[in-house]
């Protein structure tokens, strides 16, 4: 495990389910397709836990064996283009996290945006919360030629902030984040409130930090002594 106790110069955030929960407008988006196909609709419980996962997870979880008789492409595409036009009905962000956000900006401590969703998505959904113009980056799943679980788009974070990656935060809610902020060799923080289906296998992400609620993180980033939030390998 690494060292968590040193400053830290920057804070990278994954988006859905970490900052924003996105889940309720990309349920709508499942759902309104399998209408469209006179299919069950997927309860919330079922489609929260793998909001994060985009268009195919969502549409696997709710097409089950059936997607292959499908084009999936044409799937997608309906899935789409009804979030995007429904993109921020029910989206918020996640309470507790817009004074960390804010007490971020007025330490002058960048932060800033590293998501899979794809780019366009993304800079459509932003603007609906002001607070996030304050993110110094946005990158999303297509912004490069790779993406997360790839350190990629870590590294070019790092590189726009002028920061060492060791001295930078990475917080996300999927196996995938902390991957690739642990190749990235960051500190590695589990967003606890996201999109986890069972906190006791988070260990298994093999995060430096494990944070329950927004609270915790507010106090894992403005306080010196992180080991009370300390992830066990």
């Amino acid at each position: 495990m690494k060292k968590v106790n040193h400053p830290i110069e920057a804070v990278l955030f994954d988006l859905d389910g970490t900052i924003l929960d996105t889940a309720d407008d990309l349920g709508a988006a499942l759902n309104f397709v399998l209408t469209q196909y006179q299919l069950p609709l997927v309860a919330p419980n079922d489609y929260r836990p793998v909001a994060s996962d985009g268009a195919l997870g969502l549409l696997r979880l709710g097409f089950g064996d059936l997607l292959d008789n499908y084009d999936y492409e044409q799937l997608r595409a309906e899935f789409l283009e009804y979030y995007q036009q429904n993109i921020a009905t029910h989206t918020k962000i996640y309470a507790g996290l817009e004074d960390t956000l804010q007490s971020l900006s007025q330490a002058a401590i960048p932060w800033g945006i590293i998501t899979n969703k794809p780019i366009g998505l993304t800079n459509e959904l932003l603007p609906h919360f002001p607070l996030l113009a304050d993110s110094a980056i946005n990158l999303g799943g297509d912004s490069l030629a790779k993406k997360k679980p790839d350190p990629l788009p870590m590294h070019v974070a790092c590189q726009a902030l002028n920061v060492k990656p060791e001295n930078c935060l990475y917080i996300g809610d999927a196996p995938r984040d902390i991957e690739a902020g642990n190749a990235a060799n960051m500190t590695t923080v589990i967003a606890g409130w996201g999109y986890i289906l069972d906190h006791a296998k988070c260990n298994q992400w093999h995060a430096d930090i494990f944070a329950k609620t927004t609270e915790d993180l507010h106090q894992i980033i403005f306080t010196a002594d992180r080991t009370n939030y300390n992830q066990t390998s």
